[in-house]
């Protein structure tokens, strides 16, 4: 499956301790820089009185936006190598706050580098790495007899990866949402219709956004 870009999968947070300075390390997948500014504003609000609070953000589909601020820090330690690490690993649609509360003992340059790239790399591996795909939402309606072949149903390994079953509503009928990567819609319609002769009703919904988890 292909997929649009790479981001993290949900939002994490992570803590390193490093000569005695405390990094604390917060990041989301958001879609834009409104949502990615709003975060920041949130993160400064709950560690008002944090050293540093050390943002970054990659947006786009091709990584067309891109934005760091060192906070304080001597310039180019923290922001700029959080930006990178971003970069090596081609994420995108990802904001990330590093929280540094000073411990008393200075790192220098080399050491705040190290320090702010390994606790981004930390919360990145927190957060899991996510392929973002369109699927297609596909709202299925079958009888009983039905649902019962639907369950007993085994997609192939390929297929499987590919789709997300919703809960299902027992009512007159069973009715459920499925979605899909989108270019596999026709083939899972088909199979649906094949498997219940017909008798399914299936309703194209649109199409969503999706993050999946990656195997790297």
């Amino acid at each position: 499956m292909e997929y649009l870009y790479k981001t993290v999968e949900k939002r994490a947070r992570t803590e390193l301790t490093i000569e005695k300075s405390r990094f604390i390390t917060t990041v989301i997948p958001c879609e834009s820089r409104e949502e990615a500014e709003a975060f920041f504003d949130e993160i400064r609000r709950e560690f008002k009185d944090a050293t540093h609070n050390v943002p970054a953000f990659v947006l786009g589909n091709k990584m067309e936006l891109k934005w760091a601020s060192d906070d304080g820090e001597p310039q180019g330690t923290s922001g700029p190598p959080i930006l990178k690490l971003l970069e090596s690993k081609e994420l995108t649609n990802i904001a990330l706050v590093v929280t540094r509360y000073f411990g008393g003992v200075k790192l220098g340059t080399g050491g705040l580098v190290r320090a702010y790239t390994q606790s981004a790399e930390q919360a990145i591996n927190e957060g899991g790495i996510a392929g973002a795909a369109m699927f297609k939402s596909l709202g299925l309606k079958m009888n009983y007899g039905d649902y019962n072949k639907f369950l007993a149903y085994r997609f192939s390994e390929e297929i499987r990866k590919q789709i997300i079953i919703g809960e299902p509503t027992f009512l007159e009928n069973v009715s459920l949402d499925l979605l899909c990567y989108k270019e596999i819609s026709p083939q899972i319609s088909a199979i649906l219709m094949d498997l219940t002769n017909g008798e399914i009703a299936i309703k194209d919904q649109g199409e969503s956004l999706v993050r999946f988890a990656l195997t790297m």
